[in-house]
């Protein structure tokens, strides 16, 4: 993955304290391009997820890539770390991107859209994760989280499908609650790069066919949780790559 290593190296790019990493977040926030994204058109979703181990001193991120519309795993890569960076609300990116996009690099196949489990433009900088992976990438990618970080949103409606946007305390739309499942509550979702957020709603409607969580996401947490459990046994200690 070229462009992963390309703009993984540039200089300051992983700053290690919180104070350098909001300026780097307020800095490359109008990197972020929105474009249309044809959630039709998509063949090829990954799911981006990161598990912790009790305590939060071990992680394993996960990447697992979907075929559409069947939503058959075409591939899937995990990395284990240790956590360098502190934990602070807004500033996960830096946690938890190190061992994603090694996880990214381990695919074979490029997908059309990256999926994570967390945030794009629905962030205090406008740079949540997925933003900053989409733009470590140059490749769409979106966000969708189980509750807003930022904002409030309306009534979607109950039924599968709906839709009211996301609004930032500042008044500007920053996304979308989406009702994946009738009766269920919604998710919420956001633009990350090179995508709309009607593109992008649409695709998680794509995902969805079952279950409140988009596909993609569910399986990259599940592999991730499972991953943590195998080298977390004692017979295991002797294969751990932390």
């Amino acid at each position: 993955m070229t462009a992963v290593s390309e703009r993984a190296r540039l200089p300051g790019i992983w700053p290690d304290d919180p104070e350098r990493a909001r300026a780097l977040q307020e800095r490359l926030a109008p990197e972020v391009r929105v474009e249309p994204l044809d959630a039709g058109a998509v063949r090829l979703a990954a799911g981006l997820d990161v598990s912790y181990a009790p305590g939060e001193d071990r992680l394993v991120a996960a990447a697992v890539v979907l075929s559409l519309p069947d939503l058959r795993v075409v591939e899937s890569a995990t990395a284990d770390a240790a956590p360098a960076f502190p934990y602070v609300p807004g500033l996960f990116a830096f946690r938890e991107l190190p061992p994603l996009l090694e996880a990214v690099g381990r695919l074979t196949v490029e997908p059309d859209v990256y999926v994570c489990d967390g945030f794009g433009l629905a962030h205090p900088r406008r740079f949540g994760l997925a933003c900053h992976l989409g733009w470590l990438l140059d490749r769409p990618a979106i966000g969708v989280g189980k509750s807003p970080f930022v904002g409030s949103a309306g009534d979607p409606g109950r039924e599968r499908g709906g839709r009211a946007p996301l609004v930032a305390e500042d008044g500007a739309e920053v996304g979308c609650a989406l009702r994946t499942r009738t009766g269920v509550r919604p998710v919420y979702v956001s633009v990350g790069h090179r995508a709309d957020l009607e593109g992008a709603a649409d695709l998680v409607l794509r995902l969805t066919p079952e279950y409140r969580l988009p596909e993609t996401v569910r399986r990259a947490d599940r592999l991730s949780r499972d991953r943590l459990k195998r080298i977390a046994r004692p017979s295991d200690a002797g294969n751990r790559s932390f």
